[in-house]
């Protein structure tokens, strides 16, 4: 017995399965944590090593290189880049995205184990970071004092982070950029010298002074005391009572010869919050943890810890990721609602029936909440990928059962009872409904095979889609036809049509209905004339197509901006904070929707996330900018961006500049020429070459060269004769300048549980100079003292502060982002015209063009393979259906109209072909082939009963035009929501809706007429087999309301 039957039959059995269902999807919908996207693990491992008071080529040579060595060897690697900073070396490594990066990291781990040995002594272990989607930050507040501010970094690690840290789900809280507490030992070389000391003995005293030693038990009678010796210092104040020895039976203290100073650490990296001193809060979630949870609970632990604090702490969000989430999510909800509202009215519009609309109503729910069971047993969350996915099914879920009702309708209405006709209607379409889910999960079950980028991220679309569509084809045949057979019933249409809604629509489709038959009675007699119209408005649109711009993803309005501004370099980061705070007071005056600014400026000595986020250095100016909300105000951040472009050009003091929409500036939007080549002066050249002629075209926003101009350096010229004659070393020199200028650390001050550092070095006044650095005072190998200007001299020249690497070769890029209204395509077509007319460029330089125009290449190459695998997958599919080889090829005619209607919808919305405006266009493969088959199928099965062949392709378009109008609209009107959409996020998506509803308005009107036309071109005329099975067992059909077709013949 069929699953028709058997739901007719059963129909209690049926609805508690199906209650079943609802139940079990409302459950799992209400445990669905809410994410901005599915889990992900992007392909990528970070190595950071941190080596403060090296220069950029000092961190290549001795740290760089020698990672790059170790890690290339690591298994799978895809490719690696590093780049070389003052105080710091990144070298990130990029995996295929099918690598288990669990594993990866251990590999990592173990080469840079064997790096270790070969690395400075006196630098800390390399950083490890795998770079997931869970290590950005989702929420960074800024936090400002004034009072407070020399301990502001203690307090809140003390009265916030430790209640943070125990939040479920947390994984880290960092307060970057807040002031660090240190002890300063300024030392005074002239009195070192007076009383025959040196920096390195002071060091050494201070450490041996400041420890506790366990010197083993004493037992005394019959107890056992352990003996220690406690000397670490209570107080900083102690320090300077150090005594350093005699001298004329003088006692010589640590204040005799150096300053003790208790202090906040010298700027190296200041903050500022709305032109408050201060720091940035950086809050990351755990990788399985719910963002929105997190950030929820997080929140509250800080107005719960703001009762802790002093006053004059403030507390402002610069970022919250969770607040996005939430808004996109409810936005996606939204639209969920309004296309199923949208579908109902239009199945009521052709039914005139509330209760067959009620039935196919009921598909929905029933097909969408079978997407929530299976996000829940995947462990998966409520995204933005999710619930696109649905919006994306919900026009689609209730084709098959439209189709399923219509029959059964059309069944009711000619006299059968409402169970034989739930039957008789089922058992038509109940393969063509089949064949055409098939066809559908055809194009969207590759998805979930596709790789790279772009499978990861639309692979649960793929599987949400797929299930829902299947889902929605078993309701369909089984709860739809038991509905049909439980609520319908045959109505008199005399009756009927005295109601007046329903009077006025049956109207307007039966003028419809013989419109469409008027038309296909003249297309059937002029089939080259259309069918040779057809293919030339094809070519038409391949033509038309040339003009429609290509980007990657959208870009989306999160009411954030962030900026980045480069000085002359070598400029003290006094300067550039003057500049800063001028260019903050401009912003401020002139944009009134700006809430917060928050600026960075100096360098980063620490390894951190924060390093990944900015490129930092004394003559680098890093802002982070909020606006008001985008309902208060009346231009998008893309316009003020442009107007804080127009700002920054008014600084002549501004070498080079860049403003980014994306949140926190990890959205890339660039075509990055990589130019590729070991001396320093000759890329710079052509990078600046590349740079000026880029700068000619309108369409090209900022330019940003990658490498910073060279900066003054002093450089030690060491004479190595003299070096022997002193017995002295490279090594040696290195270290004792390192130790007076940079300073020497080797052991801590420790108070409250916390450590410090204590620094000794000479004091700033003995070490501003030249000449202060070339009297500095060096111990020789016999116990002599001599001046450093002995040894040799110090020279000025020039280095670059960063050198970037890729695979192992040196390399810098010229970054080219678009203005505003630009497709990121078109620049990276102007990057390939200037690299091609580029002369005179030395032979071992090469380019390459990356960024996000190589991500997007990349992602359209698998969207090209997604299409033809689909093509293949439904031609397959409809083969079979119909055991023939020419039939798919005619309902397949349809499918370059679709695009025709993508290409149209593009160009009148002045839209870009993006990634997700081109997976629209896939998925038309699967929706717009969907309409063909009913019409084929049905025209077959008339044919089988003998009917002759222009009357069938008649009978057959008449009789399915409404079920066909009725799928179509449902889905366009479906995605109208989608394209129509202005709320968070919808910049993302509303590419997907314009491409399908160009698509499939233009496919539906054309399928309409070109499959008819075509098969009535390649098919024989005449009759077929009268005594088929179908026509002997079906005797009702034989009353298809033959008076109202034409008596078409050939």
């Amino acid at each position: 017995m069929s699953i028709y039957s058997t739901a007719v039959n059963k129909p209690i059995s049926t609805l508690m399965i199906f209650t079943a269902i609802l139940v079990l999807g409302i459950a799992s919908y209400l445990q669905l944590p809410v994410d901005q996207y599915p889990k992900m693990d992007p392909p990528y491992i970070t190595v950071m090593a941190a080596y403060p008071g090296a220069n950029a080529s000092d961190i290549e040579e001795n740290v760089t290189k020698i990672l790059e060595d170790q890690l290339n060897s690591v298994d799978e690697l895809k490719e690696m880049t590093s780049t070389s900073y003052d105080n710091l070396s990144v070298v990130s490594l990029e995996f295929e995205w099918e690598v288990n990066l669990d594993e990866a990291s251990n590999d990592v781990r173990d080469a840079v184990d064997k790096a270790m040995q070969d690395l400075p002594d006196d630098m800390d272990r390399p950083t490890i970071m795998k770079i997931n989607t869970s290590s950005m930050p989702i929420l960074i507040y800024a936090v400002t004092a004034k009072e407070s501010y020399p301990g502001l970094d203690k307090i809140i690690d003390d009265k916030l982070i430790t209640r943070l840290n125990r939040v479920d789900g947390l994984a880290s809280a960092v307060l970057s950029g807040g002031p660090e507490r240190v002890v300063y030992v300024d030392l005074d070389p002239n009195k070192l010298d007076a009383y025959n000391l040196t920096l390195e003995q002071i060091g050494s005293k201070i450490q041996a002074e400041n420890m506790d030693v366990a010197s083993g038990n004493v037992k005394m009678g019959l107890m056992d005391y352990s003996l220690r010796v406690e000397g670490e210092f209570e107080e900083s104040d102690q320090i300077k009572d150090i005594v350093l020895g005699t001298m004329n039976n003088r006692t010589i203290y640590l204040h005799d010869v150096a300053t003790v100073r208790d202090t906040v650490k010298d700027i190296t990296l200041e903050q500022t919050i709305n032109r408050r001193d201060g720091g940035v809060l950086m809050i990351t979630k755990q990788t399985d943890a719910n963002a929105v949870e997190v950030a929820e609970q997080a929140k509250k632990e800080i107005e719960l810890a703001k009762k802790e604090l002093p006053s004059d702490i403030q507390f402002q969000i610069i970022s919250d990721n969770s607040r996005f989430i939430i808004q996109s999510v409810d936005n996606l909800q939204e639209t969920l609602l309004y296309a199923l509202l949208f579908v109902v009215i239009v199945v009521f519009l052709f039914l005139g029936r509330w209760r067959a609309t009620f039935i196919i109503a009921l598909t929905i729910p029933i097909s969408l909440i079978v997407a929530f069971i299976y996000l829940f047993a995947t462990g998966e969350s409520l995204n933005m990928i999710s619930l696109s996915s649905l919006s994306i099914a919900i026009g689609m879920v209730v084709d098959d059962a439209i189709v399923v009702l219509e029959n059964v309708t059309k069944h009711i209405d000619r006299g059968s009872r409402p169970r034989e006709a739930a039957k008789y209607g089922t058992n038509e379409v109940w393969l063509s409904v089949i064949v055409t889910t098939l066809v559908t999960v055809a194009v969207f079950f590759p998805l979930t095979l596709v790789t790279g980028m772009t499978g990861i991220i639309f692979k649960q679309l793929g599987w949400i889609v797929c299930i829902t569509i299947i889902t929605s084809t078993i309701t369909a045949i089984s709860l739809t036809p038991m509905l049909c057979s439980q609520l319908l019933k045959l109505q008199d249409k005399t009756k009927l049509k005295k109601h007046s809604f329903y009077a006025m629509s049956s109207r307007a489709l039966d003028k419809l209905d013989a419109f469409y038959e008027r038309l296909i009675n003249w297309v059937l007699h002029h089939k080259t004339v259309v069918i040779c119209s057809m293919f030339g408005l094809f070519g038409v649109s391949v033509f038309m197509a040339r003009y429609i711009q290509t980007d990657f993803m959208p870009m989306n309005d999160q009411s954030e901006m962030s900026a980045y501004a480069k000085m002359q370099s070598g400029q003290r980061v006094e300067e550039t904070k003057r500049v800063a705070l001028a260019i903050d007071s401009v912003i401020r005056a002139r944009i009134p929707e700006i809430n917060l600014i928050n600026l960075s400026y100096g360098t980063e000595e620490e390894a951190s996330t924060a390093s990944l986020m900015n490129t930092t250095g004394s003559n680098i100016l890093n802002m982070r900018i909020r606006t008001v909300e985008r309902e208060e105000r009346d231009r998008s951040v893309f316009e003020i961006a442009d107007q804080m472009r127009a700002i920054f050009k008014e600084f002549p003091e501004i070498v080079e500049f860049t403003v980014s929409t994306g949140s926190m500036g990890f959205a890339s939007n660039t075509a990055d020429i990589e130019v590729i080549g070991h001396d320093f002066a000759t890329t710079t050249a052509v990078a600046q070459r590349i740079s000026h002629e880029a700068s000619k075209f309108p369409a090209v926003g900022d330019i940003k060269i990658s490498r910073d101009d060279d900066k003054m350096e002093l450089q030690v010229v060491l004479d190595q004769d003299k070096l022997a004659q002193h017995a002295l070393t490279t090594a040696e020199i290195g270290q004792y300048m390192r130790n007076r200028v940079y300073g020497f650390r080797n052991t801590k001050f420790k108070e409250d549980g916390e450590e410090y550092d204590i620094i000794v070095r000479l004091d700033e006044k003995y070490r501003s100079s030249i000449t202060d650095v070339e009297n500095i005072l060096i111990t020789d190998g016999h116990g002599q003292k001599v001046r450093l200007k002995e040894l040799g001299h110090i020279r000025e020249y020039y280095s670059p502060p960063t050198i970037e690497r890729k695979n192992k070769q040196r390399l810098l890029t010229v970054s080219l982002s678009p203005a505003a209204g630009v497709a990121l395509g078109e620049v990276a077509g102007i990057a390939q015209s200037i690299i091609d007319n580029m002369e005179d460029v030395p032979q071992d330089v090469t380019f390459y063009i990356g960024g996000s125009y190589e991500d997007q290449q990349e992602s359209f190459g698998s969207l090209i393979m997604l299409l033809l695998l689909s093509l293949m997958l439904v031609y397959i599919v409809m083969a079979a259906q119909f055991e023939s080889f020419k039939m798919p090829f005619i309902i397949m005619m349809a499918i370059p109209f679709a695009f025709t209607g993508v290409v149209l919808a593009l160009l009148m919305t002045h839209t870009s072909l993006s990634v997700v405006a081109a997976l629209g266009a896939v998925m038309l493969v699967g929706i717009v082939t969907k309409n063909g088959i009913v019409l084929i199928d049905f025209i077959n099965l008339l044919r089988e009963r003998g009917v002759p062949l222009y009357e069938a392709i008649a009978k057959a378009c008449r009789s399915r035009l409404r079920p066909v109008l009725m799928t179509s609209l449902t889905t366009i009107l479906g995605m109208v929501p989608m394209a129509l959409s202005s709320g968070e996020g919808s910049e993302t998506w509303k590419p997907m809706g314009i491409a399908v509803i160009g698509g499939m308005v233009f496919s539906t009107l054309i399928t309409l007429i070109i499959v008819p036309a075509i098969y009535a071109a390649t098919n024989k005329s005449g009759n077929r087999n009268k005594e088929k099975k179908l026509a002997k067992q079906y005797l009702f059909m034989e009353g298809v309301e033959d008076e109202t077709l034409p008596a078409v013949t050939q």
